[in-house]
């Protein structure tokens, strides 16, 4: 298998995983305190890795286009982690994850606009599977 592959299915578990710990670590406080407790975790395992690996560079010297877009992503990094938050306060984390994942839509939508990227036919399949099963859990 294909090494992005491997890594495109950890990150699906691991943000499977991030739903269930999430729901029962929100339940007693607010869900922006619980956004900002993970965001701390984050930033401080970044850290250790970072340096264990000896990747650290001065952020300030990275070509400025990259840091533009990387600090747009984080902001949508940041509003996603705060609805999602207040979703699994108020929802089932079974019936929150799925709907969150209609991110996969879209993603694939905004790669159509603005990185030209062209899905097969394949792909517009599964899509549009996301999007049935999303609306299916949705309007149950």
């Amino acid at each position: 298998m294909v090494a992005w592959k491997i890594f495109a299915l950890g990150s699906a578990l691991f943000a499977g995983m991030t739903a269930v710990l999430a729901k029962i670590g929100v339940k007693n406080i607010s869900s922006n305190l619980a956004t900002f407790i993970r965001t701390v975790v984050i930033l401080l395992f970044l850290c250790i890795l970072l340096a264990i690996r000896r990747e650290w560079q001065n952020p300030f010297l990275i070509n400025k286009r990259s840091l533009l877009f990387l600090s747009l992503s984080a902001i949508t990094t940041g509003l996603s982690w705060l609805c999602y938050y207040r979703a699994l306060q108020d929802g089932p984390a079974s019936l929150v994850a799925p709907i969150d994942k209609l991110s996969v839509v879209f993603a694939v939508v905004l790669a159509i606009l603005f990185l030209a990227e062209r899905p097969g036919a394949h792909e517009w399949i599964g899509i549009s599977l996301i999007v049935g099963g999303t609306l299916f859990i949705i309007f149950k």
